[in-house]
């Protein structure tokens, strides 16, 4: 299960099949989630897989609302490295819970830690739901 306190809500960005996957173990677990979207393409994507509670983060804006959630962990699917980055900016703000991006590229990693993430992880496959039962190694933010 899980390390995050009762409360807080899994927060995922799943533009990709893998994090689709992702979304999908999440609900076959009954774990509290939301899915953060940038675009109407991305919600009626996560709609269809039954997604309940979106979070939106709008590119155009400069400044998004803060959740009206407690964000626990926060899972991150890389599609372009530009949305990936402002995600990881914004999200790194909402949360001292653990920020993982998946990814299939090595290049960005550097950067993405730059910015805040906690862990990177390289994958082939289009399932990651391994992630769900990572525990947290870490003391102190």
């Amino acid at each position: 299960m899980i390390q995050t306190q009762t409360e807080d809500i899994i927060l995922v960005a799943a533009p990709t099949p893998c994090g689709e996957r992702f979304i999908q173990a999440l609900q076959a677990r009954k774990i509290p989630y939301a899915a953060l979207v940038s675009d109407e393409r991305q919600a009626a994507a996560m709609e269809r897989l039954g997604v309940e509670r979106l979070m939106w983060l709008h590119e155009e804006e400069e400044r998004t609302a803060i959740p009206d959630f407690p964000i626990g962990d926060v899972y991150i699917f890389e599609r372009s490295l530009p949305q990936c980055c402002r995600y990881v900016q914004a999200c790194r703000a909402w949360t001292a819970g653990r920020l993982f991006v998946i990814s299939h590229r090595c290049n960005p990693r550097m950067i993405y830690r730059g910015l805040g993430a906690d862990r990177i992880v390289l994958t082939n496959g289009d399932d990651v739901s391994f992630l769900i039962r990572i525990p947290d190694s870490r003391t102190t933010r």
